[in-house]
């Protein structure tokens, strides 16, 4: 069956590109990433491409230039990010979506990613890093999405483990765990294999 499925994190650098690789080797889906802010001669894309050879990736919506939150980058590129732009790919197979930063985040002043996620309807992977805070960021991320009525599929735990953070990360959420993700030196194809055949979506 093919799924379209909306990859969040619970800050910046949580690893959503590399989880969002492992989901579409997984499923044999295609690849969105709807605004790419800074680093555009190696973009989100440019890394699934790489790390999924054959994926189809759709064009960004918006490429800014500068590493920043998008409403701020879109500013200095004199750009006005508008949702009418942020259509969903035509496809008929299955289809990640990776965000630009965490669920609040703003795309504009008046419009931030969680309300992106909201217009889409579709259903969210998590994806928490292990990092000192990270338990409350990943709790209040998940009753921010539990308030807009936004579906969770589960969690996906990135980097070196935590039992601690692990455990009550699990017993408050009540989701299940869909894959842990090791500290990698370095990401390669067969690191993404690896870890595809082990998601549970």
């Amino acid at each position: 069956m093919n799924q379209k499925i909306i990859v969040a994190g619970i800050g910046t650098d949580t690893g959503k590109t590399v989880i969002s690789a492992i989901i579409c080797k997984a499923l044999n889906a295609e690849y969105w990433k709807p605004v790419q802010a800074g680093d555009l001669g190696n973009t989100d894309s440019h890394k699934i491409e790489k790390w999924v050879p054959g994926t189809r990736i759709h064009p960004e919506a918006y490429r800014l230039t500068q590493p920043m939150s998008p409403h701020a980058a879109a500013e200095i590129d004199q750009i006005i990010i508008e949702e009418s732009k942020l259509q969903i790919p035509s496809t008929d197979k299955s289809l990640v979506i990776e965000l630009a930063g965490g669920l609040m985040v703003p795309m504009r002043e008046d419009y931030l990613n969680i309300d992106f996620v909201k217009s889409l309807q579709l259903p969210v992977v998590l994806v928490a890093d292990y990092y000192l805070g990270s338990i409350n960021h990943t709790l209040l991320t998940l009753n921010l999405l539990k308030s807009r009525n936004i579906p969770v599929v589960g969690i996906v735990f990135n980097g070196k483990k935590n039992e601690a953070s692990f455990d009550v990360i699990q017993k408050r959420s009540g989701l299940k765990c869909l894959l842990e993700v090791a500290k990698e030196e370095s990401i390669t194809n067969e690191i993404i294999e690896k870890y595809a055949s082990r998601i549970n979506l």
